[in-house]
């Protein structure tokens, strides 16, 4: 008798634990979201009281008192883009350099090949009178379209302003966001409906995924609508990233860069590049100083395709997948390419795919 009752005690005893168990988990959670639910409420209001900081710096910038009171009610603060910028990766200044062939193979493919030649022959004849108008090769353009958004295929979904006022009440990069989202309230000036004011998390926009700065300054009309419209009108979409590239400083007649080989016990300390870039050092550390054509074609520098640019031409010198590889002499039109995107894999592949689709 005395084992069962001692049996029925423990498991009755095990049972109020379990019970407290579950009542103790209870009043956690409880606290938790209670805690959470206060902290959320004092993130809204932290965000409210933000926005109406905002208002005055933005009206004062010049945007009309209807677009801030028709705006800034329907914004709430949206924690997944600051989660988003905050897993950014941070390159630490010795960190080891990756190669650039399977970048390569991922964004220079036969699929987006085999699109930007059908938009090419689909936009020949807008693309012509850009080119004509800004000196920039009709292929340049339509390589950055397809990296951008893959021809259109896919610009984006999150909510600009939305987007822009949270990332600029975080605070990490408040003077970018801020002034990115006062150029969005602009936009909406202008007459871009606020339907169309969708794209990346960051805040780029439309085909050429252009910041709302960008947009207010280089978007062009490309088919006399009267209207910058680079979310729907490839026409609009060319002529920007044309009108982009000449402001960049593009000089027309002047390839981005030439595949090169570079002969076995080459002296690259001798060309090694002594100067630091005060924008994006590590993409400019991999370039050498710069030289002539000629002087590279002393040096024993070799094309792979047998020509060569004219021999004044300067070019810098990348190996970005080390000694043995393919190896590019690139010249002050990458440099733009830069301009749009500080970074080597992806000027690099804008080039490689611009000169595919024109082949």
């Amino acid at each position: 008798m005395d084992v069962t009752y001692k049996d029925k005690g423990r498991g009755r005893g095990k049972a109020t634990l379990a019970r407290c168990g579950r009542v103790l988990a209870l009043a956690v959670a409880c606290l938790l979201a209670g805690g959470s639910a206060a902290a959320q409420d004092a993130e809204d209001a932290g965000f409210r009281a933000y926005l109406e900081q905002v208002r005055a710096r933005a009206m004062a910038a010049g945007v009309q008192r209807a677009t801030v009171d028709g705006v800034l009610p329907t914004l709430t603060f949206n924690p997944r883009v600051v989660a988003l910028d905050r897993q950014q990766p941070e390159t630490a200044p010795n960190a080891p350099i990756s190669m650039f062939a399977p970048y390569r193979a991922a964004h220079v493919d036969a699929a987006r090949i085999a699109r930007g030649r059908s938009a090419y022959a689909e936009q020949r004849a807008r693309l012509a009178r850009v080119e004509a108008e800004t000196g920039v090769p009709e292929q340049i353009m339509v390589a950055i379209w397809g990296h951008e958004t893959n021809y259109g295929s896919y610009t984006g979904n999150f909510d600009l302003l939305r987007s822009l006022a949270s990332l600029a009440y975080e605070g990490r990069r408040r003077p970018l966001f801020e002034g990115e989202f006062i150029a969005a309230l602009k936009m909406i000036d202008r007459g871009v409906p606020r339907a169309r004011l969708v794209g990346s998390w960051a805040g780029a926009t439309g085909n050429p995924q252009f910041l709302p700065s960008v947009y207010l300054r280089l978007a062009r009309d490309g088919d006399g609508d009267g209207r910058a419209d680079i979310w729907t009108s490839p026409a609009d979409t060319l002529a920007s990233i044309g009108n982009y590239f000449t402001m960049a400083g593009w000089r027309p007649d002047e390839p981005w860069g030439v595949a090169v080989d570079v002969p076995a016990g080459f002296a690259r300390d001798g060309v090694r590049n002594r100067l630091v870039s005060p924008r994006c050092p590590r993409v400019f550390e991999r370039h050498s100083g710069w030289r002539t054509m000629a002087e590279w074609r002393a040096l024993g520098i070799t094309p792979q395709d047998g020509r060569w640019p004219g021999d004044r031409v300067q070019a810098v010198l990348i190996e970005p997948d080390g000694a043995g590889r393919t190896a590019y002499l690139l010249t002050s039109n990458y440099r733009v390419i830069l301009d749009y995107n500080c970074s080597n894999f992806y000027a690099l592949s804008v080039g490689l795919l611009a000169d595919a689709i024109a082949r």
